[in-house]
């Protein structure tokens, strides 16, 4: 296995016949087929070569998205909290009701 490592003319042979033989499958059997080869083959490549395959994958998603921070939400205590902001504004309607009005307005200034 020596005479297989990275940049011995071995090497270099079977990468060769390796894109050989993709650029066969690419004009016989087209570009989605082939795809669908190539990802058969990493699929089969990663069964057969990873051990543990479950740490594998949290190892791998912890990378990409990380751990979540898992915090209550007080609905009714938000809700309360955001209340008293908008009074404290001066804003002493709901949203939904100063939605309505201002409808109404322009539908009063249409006419």
């Amino acid at each position: 296995m020596d005479s297989m490592k990275k940049g011995t003319p071995q090497f270099g042979f079977i990468l060769g016949c390796l894109f050989v033989l993709a650029g066969a499958l690419l004009l016989w059997i087209g570009f989605w087929k082939t795809l669908f080869l190539a990802a058969l083959f990493v699929a089969g490549y990663f069964l057969g070569s990873v051990e543990d395959k479950s740490g594998f994958f949290r190892k791998a998603v912890g990378k990409v998205v990380p751990e979540k921070k898992e915090e209550t939400i007080n609905f009714r205590a938000e809700m309360e909290k955001r209340q008293q902001e908008a009074m404290q504004r001066g804003e002493n309607r709901p949203e939904s009701d100063r939605g309505l009005e201002s409808d109404q307005d322009d539908r009063s200034s249409s006419k």
